[in-house]
């Protein structure tokens, strides 16, 4: 399958500026790494509204904090390993405890930040901020989403955590989707089994469902881009009607989206299932699609995985 690659970051850049324009309330923070996150383009247009401050994370949060108790709509942002491990503290005291107005999001997250290896390639955060009372949690799929997923998310109140990629993905919605929190997209049908991913691994689910196809397996594929709240009614009507579930994830298969996806379905309406996503094991420095290979994330994975759930099912 051939897609248009673009950049998530470039549209996170992009709808800041947009949303400066719109509104004074909107400030952005960022941690020294403002043209690798795109907030530099924010920093350009509303200089008075833009604070870098400095590689200091735990700092950044606390300030974000501060401002947003003051009114203002906040973005903060940083690679995805420093904006959720080195001041998970500060988010769950000043942030999430308070359900403080601020967006979190958060770039260069899981194995596909390749070459800088495993001590930047963040693979456990969905998990550290599911868990957290009052925190969403979204995953963009790709660039036209992330850009919906911003606008939408400064709409909304409270704390919100946006996982995005160093690497430029494929783009498979269109323009004209909608972006709707906790309300899961259903990117293609089926009866026979349900791939389930986010972020870039969607795009690994598509390609495994025509692969599937060829063999007579008729796969539904489903966008979980919101993992938290979690859409437990797209979820459980399609095991449901297939009877099997596949999940992918460019992360830690220990307590993230597939596991949200596993406590769902364990609650509520209990079929075969397959975790494909990383084991838990670190990563290691790497080109992308060697890390993406030797880590299992590759669309081969999931079709081997629902052939497993399919036998399951028989």
């Amino acid at each position: 399958m051939k897609w248009k690659i673009e950049s998530q970051r470039k549209q996170y850049g992009r709808a800041l500026v947009e949303l400066g324009k719109e509104r004074g309330d909107i400030v952005v923070l960022d941690a020294d790494l403002s043209t690798s996150t795109r907030t530099a383009d924010f920093a350009a247009a509303f200089p008075e509204r833009f604070f870098n401050v400095g590689i200091a994370e735990q700092n950044m949060m606390d300030t974000a904090a501060g401002l947003a108790a003051s009114g203002k709509t906040v973005f903060a942002s940083t690679f995805a390993v420093f904006g959720t491990g080195r001041c998970y503290d500060q988010i769950r005291q000043s942030i999430a405890y308070p359900k403080l107005n601020i967006k979190i999001v958060a770039t260069h997250a899981g194995i596909t930040v390749g070459g800088d290896g495993a001590s930047h390639q963040i693979i456990e955060d969905i998990a550290l901020m599911r868990v957290l009372p009052n925190m969403t949690v979204i995953v963009p799929v790709d660039a036209p989403e992330t850009y919906r997923v911003v606008k939408a998310v400064s709409k909304m109140p409270g704390p919100v955590y946006v996982r995005v990629g160093r690497a430029d993905v494929p783009t498979v919605t269109k323009e004209t989707d909608q972006f709707e929190l906790n309300n899961a997209q259903v990117m293609r049908d089926g009866n026979d089994v349900t791939l389930i991913g986010c972020g870039i691994m969607v795009s690994k689910c598509l390609e495994a469902a025509e692969e599937l196809a060829k063999h007579g397996v008729d796969a539904r594929v489903v966008n979980l881009h919101t993992i938290k709240p979690l859409d437990e009614k797209t979820l459980v009507k399609a095991a449901r009607e297939t009877g099997g579930v596949v999940t992918a994830e460019e992360h830690s298969v220990m307590m993230g989206m597939g596991s949200a996806v596993a406590m769902c379905l364990v609650e509520n309406f209990h079929v075969p299932m397959k975790r494909v996503g990383i084991p838990d094991v670190f990563g290691e420095s790497g080109c992308c699609d060697e890390l993406m290979a030797k880590y299992g994330l590759t669309s081969d994975n999931i079709v081997e995985a629902a052939h497993d759930v399919l036998r399951r099912k028989k």
